[in-house]
């Protein structure tokens, strides 16, 4: 899939390979099935190369949508509030229509689960495969998500406690939208059953791979390589951690060590949490630390480049 919309979709009537139109039935074809056959074909494939797998599947997504396979195991187990969205459509149109608006099955609660089932059982069919050709203690598997839990197409973070606690869903700066589990495997090197507090981002992927890969990483990267916090060695937290959200307003966020600082809208003054005794960001205390305001709003001065595409309004 080439853009978010098409991904609020779990049944389409194409997807991309290689840059290149593949037809599938918007009917019977599971777009997350189809992911996880050419997955499975990539580490099935008797090749003594190192490879590299980028598996990005989309559930749960927008649309909650799931195989009647799945779906039967949950209906009637979960109070329902029944999902009704008059702009959905039964079907797309063609490759330039991606997005009709969500179909999500009447029974969001029951949809939501069956689809997390059956992607943790996709997940356990590679690492499976993993093993069979004995590749498992040469492989660094990761495991993550990109955003906190969402609302749409019939979601309910607050009925799975999807959060754990935190504050906040997609979209917000505050830990439940931009705080989320990482999990990684590779026999023999990551300590099995070991928890880290180290903080970490999705920037900080690449360097680590290509440290895992004995190569160096390009310069000029804001990631730093976390092998050593993997193989449960000590490692130095980075300084700070910045994001920025323009899709309702700008905003900003930073992390640096215990504290975070969250800037609700633009010319907002920030917020201020310290998140080893207050990790769900339910008390302020920018008045009672000023220098620590004043650190981070001197390291904001430097933390982002100012683009054409991304203004701040």
């Amino acid at each position: 899939m080439l853009d978010q919309e098409h991904a609020h979709r779990q049944f389409t009537d194409h997807l991309y390979r290689n840059g290149e139109v593949v037809k599938t039935d918007v009917n019977t074809d599971y777009s997350n099935d189809l992911f996880t056959k050419e997955a499975l074909a990539i580490v099935g494939t008797p090749d003594a190369r190192p490879f590299f797998l980028y598996l990005n599947y989309t559930v749960p997504h927008a649309e909650l949508r799931v195989p009647d396979d799945s779906m039967q195991q949950f209906v009637g187990k979960f109070p329902e509030k029944p999902f009704v969205n008059e702009k959905a459509d039964a079907r797309l149109t063609g490759p330039e229509s991606p997005s009709l608006g969500y179909r999500s099955q009447p029974a969001p609660h029951a949809a939501y689960a069956a689809m997390i089932v059956r992607m943790d059982r996709d997940v356990g069919r590679i690492l499976d495969e993993l093993e069979r050709r004995g590749l498992d203690r040469r492989t660094l598997v990761i495991f993550a998500s990109d955003n906190g839990p969402h609302h749409e197409g019939g979601g309910d973070p607050a009925f799975f406690n999807s959060s754990g606690g935190l504050r906040g869903i997609k979209r917000d700066l505050y830990e439940g939208g931009i705080r989320v589990p990482m999990i990684a495997r590779w026999t023999g090197t990551v300590p099995a059953g070991r928890v880290t507090d180290h903080p970490a981002a999705h920037w900080d992927m690449f360097p680590t791979f290509t440290d895992v890969a004995g190569v160096s990483a390009p310069r000029g990267l804001d990631g730093v390589s976390i092998l050593r916090t993997l193989r449960g060695q000590p490692q130095p937290p980075p300084a700070f951690l910045y994001w920025e959200f323009h899709e309702r307003g700008f905003q900003q966020a930073v992390r640096m060590g215990s504290w975070k600082a969250v800037r609700p809208a633009k010319d907002a003054a920030l917020e201020l949490y310290d998140l080893s005794r207050d990790r769900a960001e339910t008390r302020d205390v920018a008045a009672a630390n000023p220098q620590v305001i004043a650190r981070i709003e001197a390291y904001l001065k430097t933390a982002r480049t100012e683009s054409p595409n991304w203004p701040i309004k």
